[in-house]
């Protein structure tokens, strides 16, 4: 199917205003600083306290969350494409989900033992899971080819930065396990707030209503990729790219410290310092790849990019034996790491079936090429770190290694998309 048959069955969207994009790059900002800053170190720190000499535990609960998001997503998704209400479909799920997200990270916080924070983990996938997810089904109900990569761009960038300034305000925390999480935290309910209270959207009592049946709602699980072929490798090449970043940033505080000599406590500040030099590799690759790709009308070319860079960045750090050659590998792949997720996201909107009538379910079903890998990988991850080691020892190198192979299969993957040039 050509690209200007797709454009004629879906009408194009109306462009949207500066109001809902610099308040969506706000809310997904806020969001990302307050659920990936525990992934980043603060889990890390916590785990660390409570069962010292166990740095496998962060996978199996990083892993436990993402498995009950990847069973649960869908039909969040397809809730919400069902919601009637005064305040529309999408925002009711984003107040929600902050709600709980918010709970959860008083859970982590004051958790007695390592099992309290694997459940909390899986509320914090849970609910800012959802914020997000409708933040970004709302970007489908709404954007216009025209402004997607634009919007993807500025938004990949925010999420990217996010947990770098996360990072750079949890070591301030590390001794008050309860701040650690809550201060990244209520930057993450500020922004949603104003989101939902600033940016209008539609009454969606209007809309038909569509009754389903518990057997038509475990089918809408899946769906026909036959039927769907360029939306199958989106997810293919997704799923790849998010099997590399988990393998490769899952253990970066571990990483750094046995690369380093230095202890886990005393890694935040440097892994802090890192993020912050990636802060406009980033940008260079999020915003430069999202505004390229909508005013030359490609995406493909400008996946593929982002994952051959992001792979080289990752090798570099495989094999890197101080600080410089970490220092450099980061910020190659955040490069790399800034370019694919930004165009990748504006594809996805480009590919997405049936926006309409069930965005949410078919966002739901894109987020299991996000959670399936980032339950599966760090158990991975895991096994990998053992092989042909004795003792103590991690063997970082072969995890990245094959992190690196991952992200680069997800760029040349999106080259089977025929209706995205």
């Amino acid at each position: 199917m050509e690209l200007d048959e797709v454009s004629h069955q879906t009408p194009d969207l109306p462009k949207v205003g500066s109001r809902y994009i610099w308040f969506m790059v706000l809310a997904q900002f806020g969001v990302f600083m307050a659920f990936i800053t525990p992934l980043a170190i603060s889990l890390t720190i916590r785990i660390n306290t409570l069962a010292p000499g166990h740095p496998e535990y962060l996978g199996f609960v990083t892993g436990a969350g993402a498995l009950f998001v990847m069973l649960t997503s869908p039909f969040m998704g397809i809730w919400s494409d069902r919601t009637r209400t005064r305040i529309g479909r999408r925002r009711p799920f984003m107040i929600g989900g902050m709600l709980v997200g918010v709970l959860s990270l008083v859970v982590m916080a004051i958790a007695p033992n390592v099992l309290i924070v694997g459940l909390g983990w899986v509320l914090a996938q849970w609910g800012w899971g959802t914020t997000l997810s409708n933040l970004q089904i709302s970007t489908a109900d709404r954007l216009p080819e025209s402004q997607r990569g634009k919007v993807a761009g500025l938004t990949s960038f925010a999420t990217q930065i996010a947990p770098v300034f996360g990072v750079v305000l949890a070591q301030f925390f590390t001794a008050d396990p309860l701040l650690l999480f809550l201060v990244p935290g209520a930057v993450g309910v500020l922004f949603v707030v104003l989101f939902v209270t600033l940016v209008h959207e539609d009454d969606s009592r209007t809309l038909p209503k569509d009754p389903i049946t518990v057997g038509q709602l475990l089918a809408k699980y899946v769906y026909n990729p036959r039927k769907y072929p360029d939306f199958s490798w989106n997810w293919l090449g997704r799923f790849l790219f998010y099997t590399g970043i988990t393998l490769s940033t899952t253990y970066t505080a571990f990483f750094f410290a046995a690369r380093l000599g230095i202890s886990v406590e005393s890694v935040a500040g440097i892994i802090a310092s890192v993020s912050l030099g990636g802060i406009l590799a980033v940008t260079l690759g999020a915003i430069g790849g999202g505004f390229l790709s909508d005013r030359l009308h490609r995406r493909r070319v400008f996946v593929l990019l982002g994952g051959l860079i992001m792979a080289v960045g990752i090798l570099v750090q495989a094999f890197a034996a101080d600080l410089a050659l970490l220092v450099i590998g980061s910020l190659i792949a955040s490069v790399g790491l800034g370019l694919f997720a930004a165009v990748d996201q504006a594809l996805l909107l480009d590919v997405l079936p049936e926006r309409e009538t069930d965005a949410g379910r078919f966002m739901g079903i894109t987020g299991f090429a996000t959670s399936i890998p980032q339950s599966i990988a760090p158990l991975v991850a895991s096994g990998i770190l053992l092989v042909g080691v004795t003792g103590e020892e991690r063997n970082y190198t072969l995890l990245f290694i094959v992190a690196a192979v991952s992200v680069l299969l997800a760029g040349a993957v999106v080259l089977r998309i025929s209706s995205v040039r």
